[in-house]
């Protein structure tokens, strides 16, 4: 039986939980997710997973912070004036926007809200976590 390998095209069903047994993202219910294996496109933990396995296996890793999406940086926080906001927008935590000037945008996330200051946040929503995955490898397309 063949082994997915660096350069293959593989479909696969997947199910992410963090620490605590939180679902964060799964396949389920959809179209396996499709990718080339070392092009880059998932963190290079999950890449690295499915790399060696056999059409129809299943494997359950955990990835580290660092292999996943990376550390939660501090400097990535920001306070800013609520002035900055839209006028008609009512901040909640939680909301994410787009910001950014020119082609340079990208998602923060709103951590706190102030009378006067709202903090974003520019982090990945999952930086900082270990990650845990069930992978199953439905096909080797090529």
């Amino acid at each position: 039986m063949s082994q997915a390998k660096s350069g293959d095209t593989v479909k696969v069903h997947y199910r992410g939980t963090l620490e605590d047994g939180t679902v964060f993202d799964s396949s389920e219910g959809r179209d396996p997710l499709e990718f080339d294996i070392g092009s880059g496109q998932l963190i290079p933990g999950f890449e690295a997973a499915v790399d060696g396995m056999a059409a129809g296996e299943t494997s359950s890793i955990s990835i580290s912070s660092t292999e996943a999406y990376g550390p939660h940086r501090e400097e990535m926080v920001m306070e800013v004036p609520r002035t900055q906001l839209p006028a008609e927008m009512e901040p909640k935590i939680g909301m994410q926007l787009q910001a950014g000037q020119g082609d340079e945008q990208f998602v923060v996330t709103i951590t706190e809200v102030q009378e006067e200051t709202v903090t974003l946040d520019a982090n990945h929503p999952l930086a900082g976590k270990d990650l845990n995955f069930e992978i199953t490898l439905v096909e080797i397309v090529a």
